[in-house]
């Protein structure tokens, strides 16, 4: 998924409560919910990242030798200058674009 397209805040925002916890009823809930999406990103850039990065690996017994890669240096400062994964998540939970699905066991 292209995370860059989304419009997610890169800086701290207060968002309003009520909206946040009104499709899952429940703050908790909705706080839940959000965390779970933000790990899953988190999982999907990570390993997205370290696919690309596995390009630039060199095998070398040497720590003295340095190679700086340009190439590697602007994948590394594209992935640091997305938005964070939470705040993707809380993004995603605003347009509505999170499936979430009630446990029935668990309300009992």
């Amino acid at each position: 998924m292209r995370y860059n397209r989304l419009k997610a805040e890169l800086t701290t925002k207060t968002y309003n409560r009520d909206l946040i916890e009104k499709p899952a009823g429940n703050i908790y809930k909705a706080v839940s919910i959000i965390s779970k999406r933000a790990i899953q990103i988190n999982s999907d850039i990570k390993s997205e990242l370290s696919e690309k990065l596995k390009d630039f690996e060199t095998y070398t017994d040497s720590l003295d030798e340095v190679f700086e890669n340009k190439e590697q240096i602007e994948v590394s400062k594209y992935y640091e200058a997305l938005p964070k994964p939470h705040s993707l998540a809380i993004s995603e939970w605003e347009s509505d674009s999170i499936f979430f699905k009630e446990d029935e066991s668990a309300q009992e």
